[in-house]
């Protein structure tokens, strides 16, 4: 690049010392200076180098012209930019202007640092043999001279240009383009590439100088974008708002500098990449000073990690920096409490949605933030003479449905809320929704949305790039559906979809008639609690028969619900909302089992539902919710019912409240008044349980027990299980390998997992929670038709537990060290809700082991008013007032009972 050309203007008076940092070097005798930014980019302006020339750089060929040819570079050109580059970039300088060409160009003598005792730029080129004097100049002052002098230094000491040869080696094989960019990025291998910055188009994109080969390339950052500089149909650039300080960002920091880049995928000819430098990754830098925002297109392939990336955009969003400076979060409006909660699961509405409850116990709709349930694809796949079932006739659904079924209901969940969708209303294409809160959920650790998508069982919403309601999770959930799709999973899958064939038989009575036998032949039979109508009526979903049905508990009278009939609305009786909202906390959605008894006129089956060992009809009596009916009399389930509503009717709570009992009328004790019996049995303590239930079996057949174990041992010795084949279901009966090493007879209780089985020893009553390779299938000669379950569940008579957890632990404790493992007398006073009510006397002594923890003040007397046992009460009362007066356990603040029995769970 030659200096002053003649017809130039005469030099400028005075020459006025200026300042500037070194922007850019365009070439060894040019360079861009601009000044200090002042609440914006600074000013800036070129300066060429007085009296001396270096080698032109190579130049592309105009892209309109098609005869025009690219330049090479001129011998010893390159080395000179670098040159300088290496010695100015990013540096404070000094300067004056000697000349001005009527076309504006400057040219000037230019010093590194604040002044001019600086090293002269000028003459370092001339030195080093990368730059000569302008032909044709004299030396007619000392700066020319000075300049004339170091020329011929470098050319007796052969430096640069006046080395031998023609200088070709220092000529670039530029390449402009890159015929497989593809191909090109995969065999870097992500790793870092040496390159200098030659040109910033805006914030987040760069021309880059790849070393040591030479290709020109366009880099764009990976996972952001910086506002740009749209093109007018004139030419003219308009920038977007901050666009201009973005690219001085970048500029200041990268341009001309030293960097490497990691090249991680392509667009068009363009490059994703992420340029590091010594000083830090601009990418994050852009984020947290709000010049840039991420794109969802490209942070996938980012590799140094998508979370880095958002949670820099989410410090600047925070502040309000630049772009951001209107920004509004999506959940600003809600208190913290209402943004992160912790939440019980009582429904699955869909793939997609949830009902919680609060612990204000309120309810609550949760959707999962950014995901979209299966979904009909096409309008010809759906029968128009048949009604639509979501669940089972959209592919997937009931899949992605009982996923997180089995994974969320009745388990507590963490709710961090992302965004509200604002209500809609219909149009043509879409129905109207109410509003919604979008939120993500996790259990464990594990964020469910992106379980579900991993699985294939949900697909991820795309979203416009300003859409900032979006999951706090997205980018691992476009991960874990681009994972779904290379593994075919679900959705993806090329397979044959499933289909589900369930038949809905509730409410037709020539199926049900069909279907009745069967079922009542099955004794118990799993189910799923679909649907809860009111407390007794409920949906069911047989798995084994995949049909539905509705069923209605037996042996009860429930409060009947509000009834919407042809003109008026039939209001409900009262408790009938609260028995429906127990029914559903206890068994909606849940795995359940049934036994059906009959069925009524309209279709609808009537059984026993049990949940965990618990009878339903038992439960809702017990809570005041039903009364038993008539025809429960003829069940096993009678007593249990009797008992559990005549404590309900003490308590005159809910359908009791109104409840009087019967004065009794005083008459003269009959001689057939009925006596206490008592018939003391020995017994062996096996078990005690954490509600202070105890386990024990009978003395008279430890003997076939103890063969029965021996014989049994012997044949799994001989013919031992294979590890893992047994597959354990819930109610069978198996063989359990205790820690012992011994083989014992056992029932599943549950199944969590195959290495999570629960078990329960039904000969010595104690649980344990195993994984499956320790289960086997129980031999037939050694099932409970050969031999009954030994261990029979009892509970103690006439005491009332505690229901604070350290005083009820405190007596489960004193029973444990008395008679676990031990001989004991046993007597039968009356049945119970869950099992036989006994007393129990040590076997040496004869000492009444309940009447003992009353003593010691440990438990609370429960007061019958059965006649034949009132000379036992009278006993075990005086026992507790004894108890009282010495402050023991219990007592030791006194009766507490009077003021606070509700607080506490107790009652008088």
């Amino acid at each position: 690049m030659a200096s002053a050309a003649p017809g130039q203007s005469g030099p400028a008076a005075p020459l006025a010392l200026q300042r500037g940092i070194v922007k850019m070097v365009l070439s060894g005798c040019a360079i861009i200076v601009r000044g200090q930014p002042r609440g914006g980019p600074p000013p800036e302006r070129q300066i060429n180098l007085s009296n001396i020339r270096a080698g032109n750089l190579a130049r592309r060929a105009a892209a309109g012209q098609p005869d025009a040819k690219d330049t090479p570079d001129e011998p010893w050109g390159f080395p000179a930019r670098e040159f300088l580059r290496k010695k100015l970039i990013g540096k404070e300088v000094c300067f004056t202007v000697e000349y001005k060409t009527p076309q504006g160009r400057e040219y000037g003598m230019v010093y590194l640092g604040k002044d001019t005792t600086g090293e002269n730029i000028a003459e370092s080129l001339v030195a080093e043999g990368l730059a000569s004097r302008r032909e044709g100049i004299r030396a007619n002052n000392p700066e020319q001279n000075r300049l004339a002098e170091l020329e011929d230094q470098a050319k007796v000491a052969k430096k640069g240009m006046w080395s031998e040869g023609t200088g070709s080696h220092t000529v670039r094989d530029l390449k402009y383009t890159i015929e497989n960019p593809r191909h090109f990025v995969d065999s870097m291998h992500q790793k870092p590439v040496n390159a200098i910055i030659e040109h910033v188009r805006d914030g987040s994109v760069v021309r880059a100088l790849l070393l040591p080969d030479y290709y020109l390339v366009t880099v764009m950052l990976s996972g952001i974008k910086c506002p740009t500089f749209k093109r007018e149909a004139d030419g003219t650039e308009t920038p977007e708002s901050f666009a201009a300080e973005a690219k001085f960002f970048t500029e200041s920091r990268l341009l001309q500098r030293d960097v490497q880049i990691v090249l991680e995928s392509c667009h068009n000819q363009n490059i994703l990449g992420t340029i590091l430098h010594p000083n830090g990754n601009i990418t994050e830098l852009l984020l947290k000073e709000g010049f840039a925002r991420c794109v969802d297109w490209s942070i996938a392939v980012y590799t140094r990690g998508a979370e880095k990336l958002r949670a820099a955009e989410r410090y600047a969003k925070e502040r309000k920096l630049r772009i951001w400076r209107d920004y509004v979060a999506p959940t600003a409006n809600l208190d913290q409490k209402d943004k992160q909660f912790v939440a019980k699961v009582m429904q699955v509405l869909n793939a997609d949605a949830i009902v919680v409850k609060l612990n204000s116990g309120d309810y609550k709709t949760i959707h999962l933030s950014s995901i979209r349930p299966p979904r009909l694809e096409g309008e010809g796949t759906q029968d128009k003479n048949r009604k639509l079932r979501p669940l089972y006739d959209i592919p997937y659904m009931f899949e992605a449905r009982e996923f997180l079924r089995k994974k969320l209901i009745g388990k507590k969940v963490n709710v961090t809320v992302d965004y509200i969708r604002p209500a809609s209303t219909a149009t043509e294409a879409a129905p109207a929704f109410s509003e919604r809160t979008c939120a993500t959920v996790a259990i464990g650790g594990i964020n469910i949305a992106e379980a579900l998508v991993s699985k294939g069982l949900a697909t991820v919403i795309r979203y416009r790039q300003d859409d900032d309601q979006r999951s706090s999770h997205y980018d691992e959930l476009l991960a874990a559906e681009a994972r779904a799709i290379k593994n075919g999973k679900g959705l993806h899958s090329k397979k044959e979809v499933p289909i589900h064939r369930v038949a809905d038989i509730s409410g037709d009575t020539q199926k049900a008639k069909q279907f009745l036998p069967f079922l009542q032949r099955a004794g118990r039979s799993e189910a799923v609690v679909e649907y809860v109508f009111s407390g007794s009526r409920l949906k069911l979903y047989m798995p084994k028969e995949t049909c539905l049905i509705t069923f209605l508990l037996a042996g009860i009278e429930c409060p009947r619900g509000a009834r919407n009939l042809p003109g008026l609305v039939q209001e409900g009786e009262p408790f009938s909302e609260e028995a429906t909202v127990f029914t559903k906390e206890l068994v909606l959605q849940r795995e359940v089992e049934v036994e059906v008894e009959g069925m009524d006129k309209a279709g609808n089956f009537i059984g026993w539902l049990h949940i965990e060992g618990a009878n339903l009809s038992v439960a809702l009596v017990e809570h005041a919710l039903s009364k038993v009916h008539f025809t429960a009399e003829r069940s096993s389930y009678y007593k249990a019912l009797l008992a559990a509503e005549e404590a309900a009717k003490q308590k005159k709570e809910k359908v009791w409240s109104q409840y009087e009992e019967a004065p009794a009328e005083e008459v003269m004790p009959v001689l057939e008044e009925k006596a206490r019996t008592t018939s003391y049995k020995p017994v062996f303590v096996t078990e005690i349980t954490d509600e202070l239930h105890f386990y024990v079996q009978d003395v008279e057949t430890g003997t076939q027990l103890e063969k029965l174990m021996e014989n049994m041992r012997s044949e799994i010795a001989s013919h031992p299980p294979v590890e893992g084949s047994y597959m354990p279901r819930r109610g069978d009966y198996c063989i359990a390998k205790f820690v012992d090493g011994e083989w014992y007879r056992a029932r599943v209780e549950k199944v969590e997992s195959p290495a999570r089985v629960h078990i329960f020893y039904i000969d010595y009553g104690n649980k344990e929670t195993l994984p499956s390779t320790r289960l086997g299938t129980l031999p037939p000669a050694f099932s409970t038709r050969i031999l009954p379950a030994q261990a029979i569940e009892y509970k103690f008579a006439f005491i009332q537990v505690p229901q604070d957890d350290d005083a009820r632990a405190d007596a489960v404790d004193s029973v444990v060290r008395d008679i676990q493992n031990t001989q004991c007398l046993l007597n039968v006073e009356h049945l119970g809700p869950s099992c036989p009510q006994v007393t129990l006397q040590f076997a040496d002594s004869k000492g009444d082991v309940g009447l003992g923890l009353v003593k010691e003040g440990l438990v609370m007397v429960e007061a019958r008013k059965e006649k034949q046992f009132q000379k036992v009460i009278t006993e075990y009362l005086n026992a507790q007032e004894l108890a009282k007066t010495n402050r023991l356990n219990l007592w030791r603040y006194g009766d507490f009972r009077a003021d606070d029995a509700d607080e506490f769970g107790y009652s008088r």
